[in-house]
């Protein structure tokens, strides 16, 4: 059994700070506990945008504070996402989140990150794995 808190987190490995300094993300599981998904909180900053394309991932978005607007950058379809709002990329969509008031969300990703990733400059996640342990 795993017990684990944000605050645990906070200054480790597993808080993750973007390059583009339009997010950060406490990665409260991950690939090392191999248990086929990982899953973490995020915080995208109000004013910003960020462009994404899990191509080698699916992930899950529960928002949890905030607001943004979500575009499918294939189809143009926007989507205001609020406290209590869903939105799963299971057809691994490119997307932007515009955020409008600062963005606190619980995510899930299939496969799951190794926690050494960030968006390469197409928005992408390298597909990282851990290595077996010995």
């Amino acid at each position: 059994m795993i017990v684990r808190s944000f605050r645990d987190i906070e200054g480790t490995d597993r808080h993750v700070k973007s390059a583009s300094g339009t997010w950060e993300s406490k990665r409260i599981i991950l690939a090392r506990e191999r248990v086929g998904f990982s899953l973490h909180e995020t915080v995208l900053y109000a004013g910003t945008e960020t462009s994404m394309w899990y191509a080698n991932h699916v992930e899950a978005v529960v928002c949890l504070d905030g607001e943004a607007e979500l575009t499918d950058e294939e189809t143009g379809e926007t989507h205001a996402i609020t406290p209590g709002t869903m939105y799963l990329l299971d057809g691994h969509e490119r997307h932007t989140l515009r955020v409008k008031r600062e963005f606190r969300c619980l995510c899930v990703f299939n496969p799951p990150v190794t926690g050494r990733e960030d968006h390469d400059d197409n928005g992408v996640y390298p597909l990282l794995t851990e290595p077996d342990p010995a």
